[in-house]
């Protein structure tokens, strides 16, 4: 077994097996877009419950895309954004752009 200095040296290791590049990368859209979600309800002095009666959903089901813990379909998206006096954007950039 080799010694790692830290963890970047790790992540680097395992980011180098496709399927766990994958994974990661799922996992952070998972995150970023539970974060735009809750920072977005947190500015307008909404609860979840709040958020998951406008929406259509159950207040776990909020907690748990909150937290990155799914991955939502378009529809949900759509909804949350609706309920959130917002508009859902999507849309492709190419990699090189999309480092982040």
């Amino acid at each position: 077994m080799t010694s790692r200095a830290n963890w970047a040296e790790l992540r680097e290791d395992a980011l180098r097996d496709p399927e766990t590049a994958a994974a990661y990368e799922a996992a952070h859209v998972r995150y970023e877009l539970g974060r735009a979600v809750r920072e977005r309800r947190e500015e307008l002095g909404m609860t979840q419950s709040h958020l998951a009666r406008l929406s259509g959903l159950q207040q776990p089901a909020v907690a748990r895309f909150e937290a990155g813990g799914t991955m939502p379909t378009l529809p949900m998206l759509e909804r949350l954004a609706a309920a959130l006096g917002m508009r859902l954007n999507v849309g492709f950039e190419p990699l090189d752009r999309a480092a982040g």
